[in-house]
């Protein structure tokens, strides 16, 4: 089982970010895939989960503002982040539900 999260940087208070995340070695149609991410000394926190049939869940924090989606035929999901805040800098990891494994992440910084 593989995770490569991309897509990360420095973006400025109500910005734009739109990570990736490449899957490999599962079977990532039939997965229920998630996002998380945490801050140095923090435990890891989940952020949004998309359901293979499509449904969405989503942290309260980021309601309307980030949108999780898939591509199946690529092994590939997607967070789309708006209007992003300074308390959403942060390591992002995408992960198979109930899967031990995880990627090296991608480091998301919201300042000036």
């Amino acid at each position: 089982v593989q995770y490569v999260e991309s897509g990360g940087g420095l973006v400025q208070p109500g910005g734009s970010l739109r990570l990736s995340c490449a899957a490999s070695g599962f079977s990532f149609t039939e997965a229920i895939m998630t996002w998380h991410r945490q801050v140095p000394g923090e435990a890891r926190e989940w952020v949004a989960t998309m359901f293979p049939g499509g449904a969405t869940f989503y942290t309260d924090s980021v309601k309307g503002r980030f949108t999780i989606s898939r591509d199946d035929d690529n092994g590939t999901l997607y967070l789309q982040m708006n209007s992003l805040k300074p308390e959403a800098t942060a390591v992002y990891y995408c992960q198979e539900a109930g899967s031990t494994a995880w990627g090296q992440g991608t480091q998301v910084t919201v300042a000036l």
